[in-house]
């Protein structure tokens, strides 16, 4: 079995909101400075986080989730990655305990050491115990704890000497405006749309490097997984792939695997291009569409273009945002109403509260696939579904999937690598057989 041994750290924390997103980022901008490889990754399902991280370490950042991808598939990424990095650092998702599976589990299975970061503000002596709660809850690679929005030399030394004996002090970040990172409605702003984002970087990484420990960890062994080599059963198409600053939330991981499949892969933006790049295939990832009503909408030339693509049968995919620049009509949050591309009957309206969060299974027609949803929106549509997925939790609510003459369209943000051969089918330009079984349920439609 090949083994590599890279330097490695997990990031998490007791909630989110913590900070973890920004001590990883100054840790990745720092040791990128001192002109280490820095591979970064994210737990779990996130998309704008990664923005950030990117920008940090100045290469892609990919997902681990050992329920959306499966343990073989993260145990790859992690053992590309120490191939050629100095560096990997993992940002966790939620508190370090939370999920199942959680942080601490992709920890534990890997042997990743865990630096915990606990918000300091507001808080004192109690920071020892949640120190000693995250260490010792469950038998997990412990590497110590950071304190973030510390006030003054006077916090830090009260945070610092309620630790337990033994346990590590990594350092601490101090309050200030730079080492925080501007948010809305889905989390964290766009990495583009953060003015001088390179600059708060350097000055995270700075001051990180001033109060905390910022040498190397100790390098952790990651071995080979077994995995197939997909088909090219894509050889030959070319896939139109939306992006811009409406259309930006796509896995890294899916672009990788519709390349691995033998697929072509073109950008474009719905925002700004007037025409359609040449494709057999057409993805709209999700992203912000509701921010851009009035840049859509005035885009008569693109929106035509797609709605050629579509009348001449060739596939279209969509998620999430996606799926809202189908429909007749989007509302934001303001109530402004603005005409979308009406290849979807029904309408959506953006809302003040979360519609819909969690991890989910989809049985479609070419397979089943697993993902996840998390969107501010309510829909109203007089089309039926083909499909309904099926949540991980057994309290959460399933998300309709609608398929119309080719085009596939739901809520879900889909992880393709989940089930390679059900993404390519997604993509084919022969997918003619099941346009007559819009009506059926999905037991009823055969898989092509």
């Amino acid at each position: 079995m090949t083994t590599v041994h890279c330097p490695a750290l997990l990031i998490s924390a007791p909630a989110s909101g913590q900070g973890k997103t920004t001590v990883t980022a100054a840790l990745a901008r720092h040791h990128r400075r001192q002109g280490r490889r820095v591979r970064v990754f994210k737990t779990g399902p996130d998309f704008l986080d990664p923005m950030i991280l990117q920008q940090a370490a100045g290469s892609p950042v990919y997902q681990l989730d050992l329920w959306m991808a499966g343990e073989a598939h993260c145990r790859q990424l992690l053992f590309e990655a120490a191939r050629e990095a100095d560096l990997i650092l993992i940002e966790g998702v939620m508190g370090l305990y939370d999920g199942t599976p959680s942080s601490a589990d992709l920890a534990r299975l890997f042997n990743i050491p865990v630096l915990a970061v606990i918000d300091a503000k507001a808080m004192g002596q109690t920071f020892g115990a949640l120190a000693h709660g995250l260490a010792h809850y469950r038998d997990i690679p412990f590497a110590g704890v950071m304190a973030n929005r510390i006030a003054s030399d006077n916090h830090l030394d009260m945070v610092r000497e309620s630790l337990p004996a033994g346990m590590t002090f990594f350092g601490a970040l101090p309050r200030e405006a730079f080492c925080e990172l501007p948010h809305r409605h889905l989390g964290l702003v766009q990495a583009a749309e953060v003015a001088e984002l390179d600059s708060k970087l350097d000055q995270m990484a700075e001051a990180i490097a001033r109060s905390a420990a910022c040498d190397l960890p100790q390098p952790v062994a990651f071995t080979a997984a077994q995995t197939e080599t997909p088909a090219q059963t894509l050889q030959g198409v070319t896939i139109a792939v939306a992006r811009d600053l409406a259309f930006s939330f796509v896995y890294p991981a899916n672009l990788d695997l519709l390349r691995r499949l033998g697929a072509e892969l073109v950008f474009f933006s719905p925002l700004h291009d007037a025409v359609l790049p040449q494709a057999d295939s057409l993805y709209l990832p999700g992203g912000y569409p509701e921010l851009f009503l009035d840049e859509l909408h005035a885009n008569a030339t693109m929106r035509e273009a797609i709605i050629a693509h579509h009348r001449a049968g060739k596939p279209l995919v969509a998620e999430c945002g996606g799926m809202l620049y189908l429909l007749d009509s989007l509302t934001d949050h303001q109530g402004k109403r603005r005409a979308m591309l009406g290849l979807l009957p029904g309408e959506a309206r953006l809302q003040d509260k979360l519609s819909n969060l969690g991890m989910h299974a989809v049985s479609l027609p070419q397979g089943e696939l697993r993902g996840h949803t998390y969107h501010h929106s309510s829909l109203q549509t007089s089309v039926q579904p083909i499909a309904h997925s099926q949540p991980a939790r057994k309290r959460g609510k399933a998300e309709p999937v609608f398929y119309r003459n080719n085009l596939l369209a739901s809520y879900l943000h889909l992880y393709l690598p989940s089930n390679p051969e059900a993404a390519a089918r997604l993509f084919l330009p022969a997918m003619d057989i099941i346009n007559s079984y819009n009506d059926k349920t999905v037991e009823e439609i055969p898989c092509i």
